[in-house]
């Protein structure tokens, strides 16, 4: 069996099955040592694995093929019917996480509010309301931490067929303080979804794409000297880019979406373009009405406000026609910032992704 490397794909695939595109000579498979795989996922319930396997006792056990059956640490009771059962280990620690089917909705009462967000660096969230979020910026303080621990990490070799005793916890430790700051993140954005999904019948959200935005600028050759590229910004856009990540507004707006739909509450996704740079007031969008990176100011009306809060006002005005069967119509002061506009931007509206 030939077995070839696809670099479309980027991992080892048996020769003949896919063809190497653009003259490319396929390279060497990767090899995968003991600890490259973490998870053993079980596709379905009783299929090499019992969840609840011993449910005549108080104790909540997990069976598996050729292990047996295992204590489990239950934090909350399971809902709905146990599809898949994925067993994880992270550093020390195993964890059992299941993925259920049929979970039966737990909505909340309506509170006749609607709300639209705008996710940045400066603050983590601005609602429309005018409300700023502040950003953890759990990776930024852990960094000093992190980069000793890298560094003495660094001292080892890097290719050793044994890591010694010293390698091994040196990597471990990094490891930790990774997952430290992957646990302060989910629970930064698990308590911010669940007050603004209390709070509000309807959620707005700019439909953001974190891998485009944080995608490394391509190089710019020279034209008069081959072999020379010019400046392009690429140590500004790897802070920037450290910053998004560090948010994590992906993971906050997937965690949004899970708990809206659980409690019956609605989310839309609007198109994000010129968001922080239409006027509330008059609807005129330029560039230039971005004054500095915090403050606001049209060159039309003279109309004045922080960026992020018109972002959000925005937010909320596109995706209103998604909105007005589900809550109230917004307040008399998101009316006066939103009067004098539907008629003229009524025909390049961006349609809103109901979720």
């Amino acid at each position: 069996m030939h077995v070839v490397w696809c670099p479309k794909y980027r991992r080892p695939v048996l020769g003949g099955q896919v063809a190497v595109r653009h003259g490319e000579k396929p390279g060497h498979p990767r090899f995968k040592g003991v600890g490259h795989f973490d998870t053993v996922i079980f596709p379905k319930d009783g299929d090499g694995c019992r969840w609840d396997s011993t449910p005549h006792d108080p104790q909540t056990r997990v069976r598996l093929q050729g292990v047996g059956h295992i204590r489990v640490h239950q934090h909350r009771p399971v809902r709905g019917r146990v599809k898949t059962v994925a067993v994880k280990r992270e550093g020390h620690r195993w964890y059992v996480v299941l993925s259920c089917d049929e979970v039966p909705a737990e909505p909340l009462p309506a509170t006749g509010q609607v709300l639209g967000i705008d996710l940045g660096v400066t603050h983590f969230l601005t609602t429309s309301t005018g409300e700023h979020i502040a950003n953890p910026r759990f990776l930024q303080e852990a960094a000093e931490e992190l980069a000793e621990a890298q560094r003495h990490l660094a001292t080892f070799p890097k290719r050793t067929k044994q890591r010694t005793k010293a390698h091994r916890a040196a990597a471990r430790k990094v490891a930790k303080i990774h997952a430290k700051i992957r646990r302060q993140r989910l629970d930064h954005a698990h308590k911010t979804a669940l007050t603004l999904v209390r709070n509000h019948d309807a959620i707005a959200h700019e439909q953001l794409n974190t891998a485009g935005m944080t995608r490394t600028p391509k190089p710019k050759p020279d034209p008069e000297q081959p072999g020379v590229f010019l400046p392009n910004q690429r140590a500004a856009k790897a802070g920037l880019n450290r910053s998004i990540l560090d948010a994590g507004w992906g993971v906050f707006l997937a965690i949004l979406a899970g708990k809206a739909e659980s409690a019956g509450r609605t989310v839309v996704a609007v198109d994000p373009r010129n968001t922080s740079r239409t006027c509330p007031s008059c609807g005129h969008a330029s560039k230039e009405n971005r004054a500095t990176q915090a403050k606001f100011q049209c060159t039309t009306c003279g109309f004045a406000a922080n960026a992020d809060h018109v972002g959000a006002l925005n937010v909320l005005d596109r995706a209103g026609l998604a909105l007005c069967n589900v809550a109230e119509p917004p307040t008399q002061e998101a009316r006066a910032f939103t009067r004098g506009r539907s008629h003229h931007r009524a025909h390049r509206r961006p349609a809103a992704t109901l979720f």
